[in-house]
């Protein structure tokens, strides 16, 4: 059992009962699914360690997920879970997140918020001449303006002490220039860009970190059709921690690993870089950008 060193603190984690999701959705490899997004992960992470949790998700047809893992974290770690619907692509989805997790019964009085994790996201992959500004608004909308709206909202109820954290959840396409993602690799740059602002303007209240999850195995991945899998075979080739494991490994994985080059990271990995980056002792980082990709951003 991880030693529970987030005991009374409370987390906000948007898209907290899966993660990014692709759009529009294809067929999934039934074979190939992976019931945890990141989202997920990081949730089941902070709640072994102590946290109470707020889980957001966008659609109805996730509140049942949501419900079942807010339930499932509280019976196994003693935590107060809830789930909230809330559009963080929306004007008013962040201001409304908020203020429903206060009118809620979490632990600690007055409210605060401890941790907050802009984990949701969205992606339509669009070579530049099939682009248009339904694309541009939507990705943007959610990636950008989501998470800026959601920790505006979240000022008056941050730490005072540096105590607080913020982790956004960007991604390798910010810096590798993978095709078809203009919009996506853009949403994720001006992340970091935020990254960077926040963690002076909060300086005194919270550090602000990224992290730039390269491809991990999740539904987003599971649904990728495997000859899109293949194109990132020159990256996965020559990231140091992609070399599959046989007997350790996913089965799926290791069989896909001569086509895609390697495998991807799961998503406990990067969870426990979030996780890592909401402790104490990380009370001197901030305003970086976090390795979550098995050193592909290196590699390459």
């Amino acid at each position: 059992m991880l030693s529970r060193t987030l005991e009374g603190k409370i987390a906000v984690i948007t898209g907290g009962s899966r993660g990014t999701f692709p759009w529009p959705f294809p067929a999934m490899n039934p074979s190939l699914i992976s019931p945890k997004g990141i989202g997920s992960a990081i949730a089941r992470n902070l709640a072994s360690r102590g946290c109470s949790l707020v889980l957001n998700y966008s659609s109805p047809k996730s509140s049942e997920q949501c419900i079942s893992l807010a339930k499932e974290l509280e019976e196994k770690h003693a935590i107060r879970c809830i789930g909230v619907q809330a559009d963080m692509g929306s004007i008013s989805g962040p201001a409304d997140l908020i203020q429903t997790a206060k009118a809620q019964r979490l632990p600690g009085s007055p409210f605060r918020i401890d941790i907050i994790i802009n984990n949701a996201g969205v992606v339509n992959n669009t070579k530049i001449e099939d682009t248009d500004p339904e694309d541009f608004d939507w990705m943007y909308r959610t990636n950008v303006r989501g998470p800026l709206l959601l920790v505006k909202a979240a000022i008056p109820y941050l730490p005072q002490d540096r105590s607080g954290r913020i982790v956004n959840v960007s991604s390798i396409s910010s810096t590798e220039g993978f095709e078809e993602q203009s919009i996506y690799g853009g949403t994720k740059a001006a992340l970091e860009a935020m990254t960077r602002t926040w963690s002076r303007e909060l300086a005194e209240r919270c550090t602000v970190n990224a992290v730039n999850p390269g491809p991990v195995m999740t539904d987003m991945w599971t649904s990728m059709p495997l000859s899109h899998r293949a194109g990132l075979k020159p990256w996965v080739s020559h990231t140091p921690l992609a070399a599959v494991r046989p007997g350790l490994d996913n089965a799926d994985l290791v069989a896909d690993a001569d086509t895609v080059g390697g495998r991807p990271a799961y998503s406990h990995e990067v969870a426990g870089i979030v996780s890592m980056l909401c402790s104490e002792e990380s009370s001197l980082c901030t305003g970086q950008v976090i390795c979550a990709n098995g050193g592909m951003r290196m590699a390459i």
